[in-house]
């Protein structure tokens, strides 16, 4: 099968000289997916921030990548589509209506029809995440394929998942699916290699109980020490431990709101809530656990600065391209703000061992451009403040 990408954009890649320093994605390209036609990126590095224009697609890169980490499993494709309420209704076999997530959404130009693809991927090599849709007929392949054709009838249309080897099958909603075909479901599992470990922060702050679920496999770890070093950056006092108090199962006495994380300060006899300290230092604290939570996977940040103050960009962008690196995690970062793009240089330039990589995207016509601005690049910006959003 020829490639999607031409002979330009795979050299371009590196990917036959350039060592991938265990990068999962050395390079991405995507296409047909969401409001991208066709996106390549050549080179990634540790820690690649995407920046540009409101609109160009920056977060939408970041949802290709979690795509391909979770092996387009359904429960991701579901939980993407419903935090963005792309949702259909439809009728049970009672006539109950039911919210579903709308898969037409994931597709550019919410194409569905037969020859309907996507792909996410590295420029080279095999290992290209396919989405295409497909129509059930002829003889049935496997028990799967049996129980839709019986339940559904020929023509039915699903997503048909293919990675390397590996082929699977998304079927329509599980909620309008008969009873035995989700237990088949459940019983199969996936046929797809196993999912890529990753964490996902929004621009939003992280909510106490997402912190608490990171927090509660740092705890104890050497990673502990590294995430009072984040916090400690936006305090202005020092943070000498973190707890979380409450069991998740209701309110209590102690924790009327459910789980809570919080701090003890150096010289005070009593905790308070890490949300004391300010935006900053729950955004720190959220991306310190996220981040030692991300180990040997994925780490996607849309809209890194927000909650963090200008002076304090170059140091968060140390912590996370050492932690990155000392984790063997890879991260993916986006931003619109100039002060967030001379820290992470300053910061790149900094650290030599830890490969940074600032990438531009561009809209040009219904493509999308990357331009990378290589290390040198990233010197003359950060010392002269040339603009590169």
């Amino acid at each position: 099968m020829m490639s999607e990408w031409d002979s330009t954009e795979i050299a371009k890649s590196g990917h036959a000289t350039r060592p991938d320093h265990g990068l999962h994605l050395p390079s991405l390209g995507i296409i047909g997916f969401r409001g991208i036609k066709k996106l390549s990126i050549p080179r990634l590095g540790r820690v690649t921030l995407l920046a540009g224009k409101n609109g160009v697609g920056k977060t939408t890169v970041l949802e290709a990548v979690r795509i391909y980490a979770s092996r387009a499993r359904q429960t991701a494709l579901s939980e993407l589509l419903m935090n963005r309420e792309e949702i259909t209704v439809r009728t049970d076999e009672v006539g109950e209506w039911l919210p579903m997530s709308d898969g037409r959404a994931l597709f550019h130009g919410r194409d569905t029809s037969a020859d309907a693809c996507l792909s996410i991927g590295p420029l080279a090599g095999a290992d290209r995440l396919r989405i295409e849709v497909a129509s059930l007929s002829g003889e049935p392949d496997s028990m799967l394929e049996e129980l839709l054709v019986k339940s559904r009838g020929h023509g039915t249309r699903v997503m048909k998942v293919t990675l390397r080897d590996a082929e699977e099958l998304i079927p329509p909603g599980p909620a309008l699916l008969p009873h035995d075909l989700k237990l088949l479901l459940a019983a199969e599992g996936s046929a797809m290699p196993p999912e890529i470990p990753c964490e996902s922060l929004g621009p939003s702050l992280p909510d106490s109980n997402d912190i608490a679920r990171l927090w509660d496999r740092v705890t104890l770890t050497d990673d502990e020490d590294r995430v009072l070093r984040a916090v400690n950056l936006a305090s202005g006092e020092e943070v000498v431990r973190i707890a979380v108090i409450g069991d998740g199962i209701g309110q209590s006495e102690q924790s009327p709101h459910g789980r809570r994380v919080v701090v003890r300060l150096r010289d005070h006899k009593h905790p308070l809530p890490i949300k004391g300290l300010g935006d900053g230092a729950v955004r720190l604290l959220g991306i310190a656990v996220a981040l030692a939570n991300s180990q040997d996977g994925f780490l996607l940040i849309d809209e890194a600065e927000n909650g963090i103050h200008h002076a304090l960009q170059r140091d968060f962008w140390r912590m996370v391209l050492q932690t990155a690196q000392d984790n063997n995690v890879q991260v993916f970062a986006t931003t619109h703000g100039w002060d967030c793009v001379r820290g992470f240089a300053q910061a790149a330039i900094e650290l030599d061992a830890v490969e940074g990589v600032l990438v531009r995207l561009e809209r040009k016509g219904d493509r999308i451009q990357a331009v990378e601005y290589p290390e040198e690049e990233l010197i003359i910006a950060a010392q002269s403040g040339i603009e590169v959003r």
